[in-house]
């Protein structure tokens, strides 16, 4: 010791011990993140990807390009036109009611067959011609009237009177008809007025069941309206497209309309007086592109002051063959949606999107401005889609469709979509 100091020598330290823990809690923490990493990858990769979503694209409806038809309509009375199934294509004349004659007789077959109504080849029920209706039918005969002959004791059914009443267009049986179905002709003139405000003919007076009085009135767009109606009775549309008729005590009859069953005319009814004029309404099929379509057609008022009967439906015939002839120039199969047009797209969750095409045109009979309503009917998806797989169909009426496929596969929802969805 010096100055009262001890010093020490060769003093040995112990080694201070290093801190591992950081770098365990660190592997401890990159072993988590790798095993979360291959837990979300293995997640990702058995995970189902979402359904996909299909949205229509196609719009509820087209227009036709071109002009809508313009019917030759006659120069003077009255016309109006519809091709069915399609729509109306206008009306011409004043619009005001005048005589219609014969034309009345529909709606009495109209009326019966609403009251009584049988099935093709059914005769439906049967009236006995009394000797009054004997003296009715002479009567008539001599005052030039169109009658069908009739005897005392006949029995005729209820097919056999809208024969007469149709084809033959017999004054006297429009009469048997009415009052085997009401009673009394008063009765059943009732009924025809009331049927004509059930179904819309806000123009039209029915005062006898055969047209003979001049104050049986209507207008050409009511007896379209009526036509078309009477035309969905089987019986009444094969009864005015008959040729002629065999009745008991008659025997044959042609029809008056005489070119039913030529150039396209299948009924319905020819009306002529010297007051009403010669007055049709006609039912006219065509084909254009293996489609068939009827044209409705009423013509009132040609020529009237005519005495001749003949002139007056010939007069009537021909102004309809100008309106049919016009008519169906303008109308054609047309096409309504091309091929390859875009009717739906479908996207996946990561916003892919497919679009669905048509497979081929898709084609109807129409006319230039005329508006076609759409119908798409589209297929549920699961979550995959592959190239050339249907999606839905597209169609413009009835046996009028095509399908709507997608051009290209939808890509798979990736992995790293899947990672930051992992809750979908």
């Amino acid at each position: 010791m010096t100055g009262g100091r001890t010093r020490s020598k060769n003093l040995h330290f112990a080694p201070r011990k290093r801190r591992r823990w950081p770098l365990k809690v660190a592997g401890t923490v990159i072993l988590v993140v790798v095993l979360a990493a291959a837990a979300g990858a293995v997640k990702a990769a058995v995970t189902p990807a979402p359904t996909l979503t299909v949205r229509q694209v196609l719009p509820a409806r087209v227009t036709l390009p071109g002009a809508r038809p313009a019917p030759a309509w006659p120069a003077a009375g009255q016309a109006a036109a519809e091709v069915e199934g399609l729509t109306s294509l206008g009306s011409s004349g004043s619009g005001q009611p005048i005589p219609i004659a014969s034309l009345a007789k529909i709606m009495t077959a109209y009326v019966v067959l609403q009251d009584h109504p049988i099935s093709p080849g059914q005769p439906g029920f049967t009236t006995t011609v009394s000797p009054a209706a004997v003296v009715d039918y002479r009567q008539r005969q001599a005052a030039a009237q169109s009658v069908v002959q009739v005897s005392a004791g006949e029995k005729l059914d209820e097919l056999q009177l809208l024969q007469g009443l149709l084809v033959a267009s017999g004054n006297n049986y429009a009469d048997l008809l009415a009052a085997s179905d009401a009673g009394s002709v008063t009765a059943f003139v009732a009924k025809m007025q009331a049927t004509a405000g059930h179904l819309g003919m806000a123009h039209t007076t029915y005062t006898d069941p055969s047209g003979l009085a001049a104050t049986t009135v209507s207008t050409a767009t009511d007896q379209l309206l009526l036509a078309g109606q009477a035309l969905s009775l089987p019986v009444f549309a094969q009864t005015v497209a008959l040729t002629s008729v065999t009745l008991p005590v008659a025997g044959k009859l042609p029809n008056f309309f005489k070119t039913v069953g030529t150039g396209g005319y299948v009924g319905v009814k020819t009306g002529s007086d010297s007051t009403a004029g010669g007055c049709l309404v006609f039912a006219n099929r065509q084909t254009s592109g293996g489609h068939t379509y009827t044209i409705l057609g009423a013509v009132l008022g040609q020529d009237p002051g005519v005495q001749s009967t003949s002139a007056l439906i010939a007069a009537a015939l021909g102004a309809a063959n100008t309106m049919v002839r016009s008519i169906t120039a303008s109308i054609g199969v047309r096409t309504v949606v091309p091929a390859g047009t875009t009717v739906a797209v479908v996207t996946n969750a990561e916003g892919h999107r497919v679009p669905a095409t048509t497979d081929a045109p898709l084609t109807r009979l129409g006319y230039g401005g005329m508006t076609v309503p759409l119908s798409v009917t589209l297929q549920p998806l699961g979550r995959s889609l592959s190239a050339g797989q249907t999606v839905g169909q597209v169609s413009a009426g009835p046996g009028e469709s095509t399908a709507a496929s997608t051009q290209a596969a939808m890509p798979s929802v990736s992995y790293s979509w899947k990672l930051r969805h992992d809750s979908y």
